[in-house]
């Protein structure tokens, strides 16, 4: 088995489960006990709208329980979101979340290394360009202020 940066080649494909994600113990997902939650009770533990959660699920990436026309949140509904909203940080596509989370039911994030460094380059170019328009902008304000000390000084 060779090795690569320390890790067994065998490793290089083989999916990781991510299992730790914020809010697993004390944050948003940890504050959905075992009892059902209602959207606006979920939405609120996750500092987002009942309209996103509902967007989601039409996304088909939680599928909460139904009551008639309320949609009833366990656990492992939050846990799921909270690993939803953890891929999105990340800078992952829900389409890409999808397929990264597997099962309807699962509630872990399956990345290879491939996935790990094809992301990390992808947030290192959009970091590039963030630092770029930074720069312009940067610019841009400094000739405005450079405007109004010329004014100020013929004034």
């Amino acid at each position: 088995m060779t090795r690569n940066a320390g890790i067994p080649a065998a490793d290089a494909t083989a999916g990781i489960a991510i299992r730790q994600y914020p809010g697993s113990a004390t944050g948003a997902a940890g504050a959905c006990d075992d009892s059902p939650m209602t959207i606006r009770e979920v939405a609120h533990q996750f500092g987002m709208t009942p309209r996103a959660l509902r967007f989601y699920e039409a996304k088909r990436l939680i599928a909460p329980q139904r009551r008639g026309a309320t949609r009833l949140y366990r656990r492992s509904d939050c846990e799921r979101l909270a690993l939803i909203l953890a891929g999105r940080r990340l800078g992952f596509t829900l389409a890409e979340i999808r397929d990264l989370l597997g099962r309807p039911d699962d509630t872990t994030l399956h990345l290879t290394r491939e996935q790990c460094v094809a992301q990390i380059n992808a947030l290192e170019q959009q970091k590039r360009g963030l630092e770029m328009a930074i720069a312009e902008l940067r610019q841009i304000y400094s000739s405005f202020y450079r405007k109004l000390l010329e004014q100020a000084e013929a004034g």
